[in-house]
């Protein structure tokens, strides 16, 4: 036993952070099919986590999420085959500190306008000497709390970040945005776009739809990921066949809202044809 125990302990030395596979498969190549997850609810990913969808993203931008809820929800997808994608509000350097703490490996931050931009949410990712992260991983989440010896040393390369393009702006600024070392993939938003370009409601407007393909292409050129969420089957087709790789099909919210409306007006329907239908009752 002597001798084994100094064995294990300088193996356990060498644990690294957890591979992120949503990371390591879009490096490889892969189109990957995703969700929103707006519910904010834990049962609800869980419901979502054993669908079958390739990523989830906990949505902490338009969803009334807080850090616990989004925990709570990153540790039902982490269990699953999904790979989880936390959305933050805003890019600031502490709630980015406090995602990747509680293990979060997949960011994607909104309203990305410039080089700059990208490159402060880099640094933000990262730890001293290449950025500004805190380093608070002993009593993280992230470490297993202490419990991977390495993470420190390991952690900046199994974080994915993911800016979003969604202004006039941001694609003004897209070649400089892509040129950023750091930033692995660029997320384009057609609901805020489209509203940007003066066609708010109107996502398939055909100068909003020629400006996302003409971006699509420039972000896979650059060799970064191109990623966007459109829940018709057109938009999605022609989004992938212009070289998307993290497509989102799907939003909780509006799947159970549109079951839950049809629900509803079945079951009217069926009350309405079983009482048209019954004898009239006693005088």
């Amino acid at each position: 036993m002597r001798a084994i125990l100094p064995a294990f302990h300088q193996q356990s030395l060498k644990m690294p952070a957890p591979q992120n596979r949503f990371k390591s498969r879009l490096a490889a190549g892969e189109v990957l099919i995703g969700a929103w997850l707006g519910l904010a609810d834990p049962y609800a990913a869980e419901i979502a986590a054993t669908a079958g969808f390739d990523w989830l993203l906990i949505d902490g931008e338009h969803a009334p999420n807080d850090l616990r809820s989004i925990l709570a929800q990153l540790s039902v997808v982490e269990a699953s085959g999904s790979s989880p994608v936390v959305r933050l509000p805003m890019g600031e350097d502490w709630a980015i500190k406090q995602a990747l703490d509680l293990g979060a490996q997949s960011l994607l931050i909104p309203m990305v306008d410039s080089a700059a931009q990208a490159q402060a949410l880099v640094r933000a990712v990262r730890y001293p000497p290449r950025g500004v992260r805190g380093v608070g991983s002993a009593l993280a989440r992230a470490s297993r709390f202490s419990g991977i010896p390495d993470y420190l040393a390991t952690a900046d390369a199994q974080i994915w970040l993911g800016v979003q393009v969604e202004t006039r702006a941001g694609l003004a600024a897209l070649d400089g945005i892509l040129a950023v070392e750091g930033v692995d993939g660029v997320f384009l938003g057609p609901a805020d776009l489209s509203a940007d370009m003066g066609y708010l409601g109107q996502l398939d407007h055909p100068e909003v739809l020629a400006a996302i393909s003409d971006a699509t292409r420039r972000i896979a050129a650059a060799g970064k990921a191109p990623g966007i969420i459109w829940t018709d089957e057109p938009n999605a087709s022609r989004a992938i066949a212009e070289g998307a790789r993290f497509v989102a099909t799907a939003i909780d919210v509006i799947t159970l809202a549109g079951a839950m409306r049809r629900a509803a007006s079945s079951g009217k329907a069926l009350r309405e044809r079983v009482t048209a239908g019954a004898a009239p009752g006693p005088a």
